[in-house]
């Protein structure tokens, strides 16, 4: 992955608005991140192979960025993106990072469903 490239990343979203997609979401404040203040609970999302035909995708902020995705009766965003890319099967894959690499949240689209 690379750092965020905000013309890429929103050219990415753009061409896949109103396409039928498979979304990957998960966010995690345990199983990937080391927190350094353990008394904070540990703070996890997870969901995979949800269907997605959004409106508009919109990546906003400076870094760590937010992507947005403007659904027909609601919203899917993820806050705190540091990372990206487009694979080879034509996925878009964003990350957000800490400063030692953990994984906090992830937003991924496909055309085709992830494997489980």
């Amino acid at each position: 992955m690379e750092a965020i490239d905000r013309d890429a990343v929103q050219a990415e979203l753009s061409r896949r608005t109103g396409t039928h997609l498979y979304l990957h979401l998960e966010t995690s404040t345990g199983a990937y991140a080391g927190l350094q203040d353990k008394k904070m609970p540990t703070v996890a999302a997870f969901v995979r192979n949800v269907p997605v035909c959004y409106e508009r995708g919109t990546l906003t902020g400076n870094g760590p960025y937010r992507v947005g995705l403007k659904l027909p009766d609601g919203w899917v965003y993820a806050e705190g993106l540091t990372d990206w890319q487009c694979d080879d099967q034509d996925r878009l894959l964003l990350a957000g990072h800490d400063d030692a690499g953990a994984l906090l949240v992830g937003l991924q689209l496909s055309f085709m469903p992830f494997h489980s």
